[in-house]
């Protein structure tokens, strides 16, 4: 599976913003999709899951209420909608695909190359 994330750029606080990944293959629903991001100087954190039908999600409690994860498996892309996004969400934004519908980044073989959002206060 390969994953290309897009959609971050600069932001204003209290905006909102959407990633997108798309994925290739024909096996996209197979697979949960998740997102972590990386901060500068911080470790990689989970973000949220949705699961392989989209029918269920987790989210980190940093970003539970604000943001959500679905996924559209016709067009075999993933979408990371974020609202009232804040400063401490700067950070670099990875998808990642796993048979698992888990939280732990170690349990992601598949990852996309990242995609930078910046929210300015």
């Amino acid at each position: 599976v390969q994953l290309q994330a897009f959609g971050g750029g600069l932001v204003q606080a209290g905006d909102s913003l959407r990633l997108s990944c798309v994925a290739s293959g024909r096996t996209f629903s197979y697979y949960a999709m998740g997102w972590f991001r990386q901060a500068p100087g911080k470790e990689r954190e989970f973000v949220a899951v949705v699961s392989g039908n989209g029918g269920s999600t987790i989210d980190a409690d940093s970003v539970k209420g604000r943001f959500t994860a679905s996924r559209d498996n016709a067009k075999n892309t993933a979408y990371l909608q974020m609202n009232s996004l804040k400063a401490v969400d700067t950070a670099v934004y990875y998808c990642a695909a796993s048979v698992l519908f888990r939280v732990d980044a170690i349990l992601y073989p598949y990852w996309g190359q990242g995609t930078e959002v910046t929210v300015s206060s």
